[in-house]
């Protein structure tokens, strides 16, 4: 029986519930990108399980999972892998790198030098890298979920906006409060161990029923009002005050994208502007680059979006 997309959703909060505790904003977040097949920046503190949701978010759908922790001096074979020499057969043998997944997490993404970056670019476009001038395809559910942390800037390569747009969403995980962070303690103490997710008994979703829930979403209906609402949204920021660069039209691609998404899951086939301020601060984030006095003022992306948000008239 085909499960529909709000019915999909449904089951993969229940089941992240039995992992994560709390984060449900981000957790839903994390479920859209997966659900439009698209590439996430997520940004928190050590400790916040980061990991284990992206990790869960594979486990549930089984896809292939493969993990990078980048590195100042991480080189692009680490992560797309090379042609090494078999001397038994006298020929070059592709060892894939971990880049070959469908879920790839990319651990502290602002650690990977620029030529790295410029690798993994290639990929997330493409969905395909080339070695030694030759190209091979990717998984066509491969997804990046890149991790980087807020506050620790030593050491780093501030990655480009190219790169950045090409990132779906930009999500940001916080603290539980006391409540969830005494629910965490409860639960390690009971035995959960997040090293061995087959123990929590999860129930999986097909990759069938993911593809179908991909189809269900491509077929939400949007009103040519609703593009209209959308471009107008993304070209506030271009005209906002406190922003030196705006959000591309890639960015009015993706708000579309996932706004389809929180359609779908809510059970409709058409978009509301609900739907599209919804999406509007984890799609546009991190395209918005603020003019040095903005921030000195201490003034947030997501402040500037949802000025803009609320300067657009909403259509009837």
């Amino acid at each position: 029986m085909e499960m529909s997309a709000a019915a999909l959703v449904a089951q993969v909060r229940r089941e992240f519930s039995k992992v994560i505790v709390g984060q449900s904003e981000a957790l839903d977040q994390l479920l859209l990108v997966v659900l439009t097949g698209g590439h996430a920046l997520i940004e928190g503190v050590p400790g916040l399980g980061k990991t284990l949701a992206v990790k869960s978010l594979a486990h549930l759908f089984r896809l292939q999972f493969q993990r990078v922790q980048c590195t100042p001096d991480l080189i692009p074979a680490d992560i797309l892998g090379g042609n090494i020499f078999q001397p038994t057969e006298g020929t070059f043998r592709l060892h894939p790198g971990p880049v070959f997944t469908d879920l790839l997490l990319v651990d502290e993404i602002n650690r990977m030098p620029p030529r790295t970056q410029s690798a993994l670019l290639e990929a997330m476009e493409e969905l395909q890298v080339t070695i030694d001038g030759k190209s091979y395809p990717l998984s066509r559910s491969f997804s990046v979920f890149a991790t980087q942390n807020p506050i620790e800037f030593e050491g780093t390569y501030p990655l480009p906006e190219a790169q950045l747009d090409r990132f779906l969403m930009k999500i940001r995980i916080g603290y539980p409060d006391a409540v969830e962070e005494s629910e965490i303690l409860s639960r390690y103490q009971s035995g959960f161990e997040v090293r061995d997710l087959e123990k929590l008994g999860l129930q999986p979703v097909s990759r069938e029923t993911l593809l179908a829930a991909r189809e269900e979403i491509g077929r939400v209906r949007v009103e040519p009002k609703l593009f209209d609402y959308i471009v107008s949204i993304v070209r506030a920021t271009r005209d906002s005050a406190a922003a030196s660069l705006g959000a591309s039209p890639r960015a009015a691609v993706a708000m579309m994208v996932a706004s389809k998404a929180l359609a779908a899951s809510e059970g409709r086939d058409f978009l509301i502007p609900d739907d599209v301020k919804s999406a509007a601060p984890p799609i546009l984030r991190h395209r918005l680059v603020l003019k040095p006095e903005a921030d000195l003022e201490g003034i947030s992306p997501d402040q500037v979006i949802a000025e803009v948000v609320a300067s657009i008239a909403v259509p009837k």
